[in-house]
């Protein structure tokens, strides 16, 4: 029965194909997307797991970026039960986006920051901008940008992100999110610092670089994408002060600060943190006490406002289920009529961009010619590349 319904599904598809007269073109084409043996070989060798993790995540394979990123972790405990029932009896889980944008209402800085293998936490800011723009968020400060004005300009000018303009921007779902921010009227600047400098110099060289920008526009608000500790407010125990603690004293603005990365989950769930595992969290939320406070992330005299528990990921062939929803639809694109060694890599790109130089919206790697190539795009016309790395062919695919 299963070979009659695939058999049934590729004659569907030629048909379409034949219906639409998809026009195919063999093309020169480089990408700088590893291929998962690539990957996997590499990690082999030289047990980066936090390099292996961070190359999963660019070429959107959300999955073994979390396994491999865990490969340098361990297991956490689990709470009693008797620990369980006190969370639930003192905290109320609340929607994060509505709870956030309420509490932006009153301030000038929000700062989210990200774990740098994690694409689902630039998909929740990329949920935020919106309502954070129509309550006065017109600048977004992004982390991963070439500190370089003209780059920066012709990205504002050009409406999507190519390869030069970040390093971790070359992930789809980050090139999403500034695609979005673009569409929406945002102004989007760079922030970090131009030289070589770590710890303490370079959090005040990202701050004082922010503090620039907002001292061009007193009277405008600001969203600050970030990794990691850069969001802490209070001291830090390597840096004194990490770059949100910096901007309040060189600022006097006190920011919204929300952490994603504490209670992000993991590969499995013995590797969840133990609050997180105490949890049934259904979407994407805070923690209220009876005292109508969020739970913050705390470390030693250091914090963040906020602290975001995001639901359990599930999977769709293999792709999170969170790339597919109002906006992306279910796609899957006819290969069987391209002659390919296997695996292949498909990219999308939006209809008009550069294909040499741009950041794809969505990546999927497929291992043979009976596996399914599966993306999540919006309706509309897009650029597909199918590439192995030796070969490559692009064809329009009409979403509809």
């Amino acid at each position: 029965m299963k070979k009659i319904a695939y058999l049934i599904t590729i004659v569907l598809l030629f048909n379409a194909c034949q219906k639409e007269k998809r026009s195919i073109e063999k093309i020169d084409f480089n990408t700088n997307y590893k291929f998962s043996s690539d990957i996997e070989n590499g990690a082999s060798l030289t047990k980066d797991y936090q390099q292996s993790g961070t190359d999963f995540a660019l070429k959107g394979d959300y999955k073994n970026a979390l396994i491999h990123w865990d490969l340098m972790g361990g297991k956490e405990k689990n709470f009693s039960q008797e620990q369980i029932d006190s969370i639930h009896s003192k905290y109320k889980i609340v929607k994060a986006s509505d709870y956030i944008i309420e509490k932006a209402k009153d301030n000038q800085i929000v700062i989210i920051n990200e774990a740098h293998h994690n694409s689902l936490h630039r998909v929740f800011t990329k949920t935020l901008l919106k309502d954070l723009y129509h309550n006065g968020y017109t600048n977004l400060g992004l982390e991963t940008l070439t500190n370089n004005d003209s780059l920066n300009e012709a990205l504002n000018n050009r409406k999507y992100p190519i390869e030069k303009t970040g390093y971790y921007s070359k992930d789809p779902q980050f090139g999403n999110l500034i695609r979005t921010a673009l569409d929406i009227g945002y102004t989007i600047f760079a922030y970090e610092t131009t030289g070589n400098e770590s710890g303490k110099p370079r959090e005040i060289d990202q701050a004082k670089n922010i503090q620039k920008v907002i001292e061009s526009k007193p009277n405008e608000k600001f969203l600050i994408h970030c990794g990691y500790d850069h969001v802490l407010e209070g001291t830090h125990s390597y840096w004194e002060k990490a770059m949100a603690g910096r901007l309040t004293e060189y600022t006097g603005i006190n920011p919204l600060t929300i952490n994603q990365t504490y209670y992000a989950e993991r590969s499995k769930p013995e590797f969840n943190r133990p609050l997180y595992k105490a949890l049934n969290i259904e979407e994407s939320s805070v923690l209220i006490d009876q005292e109508h406070n969020p739970l913050r992330y705390e470390r030693g005299n250091g914090w963040a406002d906020i602290a975001i528990f995001h639901p359990k990921t599930t999977y769709i062939d293999n792709r999170p289920n969170w790339l597919f929803n109002n906006e992306n639809k279910h796609v899957s694109v006819p290969l069987f009529d391209i002659e390919i060694d296997y695996p292949i890599m498909i990219l999308a790109f939006k209809k008009g961009d550069d294909i040499q130089t741009a950041i794809p919206i969505d990546i999927a790697e497929v291992e043979s010619k009976t596996k399914k190539s599966t993306l999540a795009l919006q309706k509309g016309v897009h650029t597909i590349v199918v590439t192995n790395g030796n070969q490559s062919f692009k064809f329009e695919h009409d979403v509809k």
